[in-house]
């Protein structure tokens, strides 16, 4: 846009006339890019929506139907395997109190030693039976879990999990339907998960990771990806950030451009013919506009290596014509293909979004009719050599 710009502004046209038509011109593109260029898109058609997210299938790669976390349980005589699990979420420890600051203790004799023994364990007896009450068969808490809270859950049957993050607890309770309680006193039993059909411990590699799934009606969930190596892993779960996002832009505004560079020559051929429409002078700059966007469609056949002015020049004849607004240029190949058969698409709210951008720096740019720099040059003797900043002097 900067450059189809260069040529107005040597001959003395006002940035301003510029600007005006740049302007006109974008809300053209997008008007015409909207009402004649792209296709709506079906939300509901799980096979259309499938077509559109790229990247293929990979082996033991699966969405769950709840979350999973990477722990274990605290005792292995805990259970590794329970089907439609009672679940209890808290946010407390079921271990006796550190003081919050430093606390000291006298003891005179040894009752008194073997008392605080007592009431630590009385504590600990005390919090897991107000579990125990509800006879729960997963616990997960944000805290940790004493030895002896664990010996009291492992004699009534009851799995522990300790030390989840807060994101997690959240989710699990997404997708079993607990609440998050922060004191056990205050169990009660709607606060009970029951929505999970299996709770699992699995091992993958050195690590063991455990499954909430075969929830009803989740509203959280976990994509689980598997891979030969971390590098594999790594480009799996960009290419499946990518083919969200792809996703969300077509839920949010359901429409697609052809790719390839076909939106661009189209947009290109309309503006031209609007150009001869436009008043005034305003209608050179307006007209650059439309040839600026042809800059992608030759990067593409330059790309590949093909000759670009003719290839160029076979697509505006493509063009040319009402119905061949789908037609651009083969990535690999270098040839002029139609993007409906050839399947490749782009969505509507980002090819927007980059002409708005485009144009509007662009117009953000032209307005800059001088540029002052902010630097200052010493004309007195630097500072001393332990690093001082440098000195000025005022003249006379």
């Amino acid at each position: 846009m900067m450059s189809v710009a260069q040529q107005f502004l040597e001959d003395q046209m006002h940035p301003t006339v510029i600007i005006g038509a740049y302007r006109q011109a974008m809300d053209d593109m997008l008007e015409i890019l909207k009402d004649q260029i792209s296709v709506p898109v079906d939300v509901e058609n799980r096979e259309e929506m499938l077509k559109i997210i790229p990247g293929g299938e990979l082996e033991d790669s699966c969405v769950l139907s709840g979350v999973m976390v990477n722990k274990d349980v605290t005792h292995p005589r805990m259970k590794r395997r329970i089907e439609n699990p009672r679940i209890v979420l808290l946010d407390c420890s079921l271990e006796y109190k550190k003081g919050e600051s430093q606390t000291s203790l006298e003891i005179s004799k040894e009752a008194d030693f073997n008392r605080i023994l007592q009431l630590e364990e009385e504590y600990i007896q005390k919090v897991c039976s107000d579990v125990i009450a509800l006879k729960p068969d997963v616990v997960f808490t944000e805290k940790g879990v004493s030895d002896l809270a664990q010996h009291f859950l492992v004699k009534n049957g009851i799995t522990a999990i300790r030390r989840i993050r807060k994101t997690d607890n959240n989710r699990i309770a997404r997708a079993c339907g607990a609440t998050i309680v922060n004191r056990t006193e205050e169990l009660k039993e709607e606060d009970i998960g029951t929505g999970a059909g299996l709770f699992e411990i699995k091992k993958f590699g050195d690590e063991y990771f455990c499954f909430i799934t075969e929830c009803e009606n989740p509203k959280a969930c976990t994509i689980l990806l598997r891979g030969a190596s971390k590098d594999i892993l790594n480009e799996v779960e960009r290419n499946l950030h990518d083919a969200m996002n792809v996703a969300r832009n077509v839920m949010l505004d359901p429409r697609l451009v052809p790719g390839g560079g076909a939106a661009e020559m189209a947009l290109a051929h309309v503006l031209t013919e609007k150009a001869k429409s436009v008043a005034g002078v305003q209608q050179w700059p307006y007209k650059a506009v439309a040839k600026a966007l042809e800059v992608i469609p030759r990067t593409l056949i330059q790309n590949c290596g093909a000759n670009t002015i003719r290839t160029l020049t076979a697509l505006r004849a493509k063009h040319a014509v009402d119905s061949n607004t789908t037609w651009g240029v083969n990535g690999e190949t270098g040839e002029i293909t139609d993007m409906n058969t050839l399947g490749v698409w782009d969505t509507y709210s980002v090819k927007a979004q980059t002409f708005k951008t485009a144009i509007e720096t662009a117009m953000l740019l032209l307005r800059i009719d001088d540029i002052v720099s902010g630097t200052k040059k010493a004309s007195g003797k630097e500072g001393s050599q332990s690093g001082a900043a440098p000195t000025t002097t005022p003249e006379d």
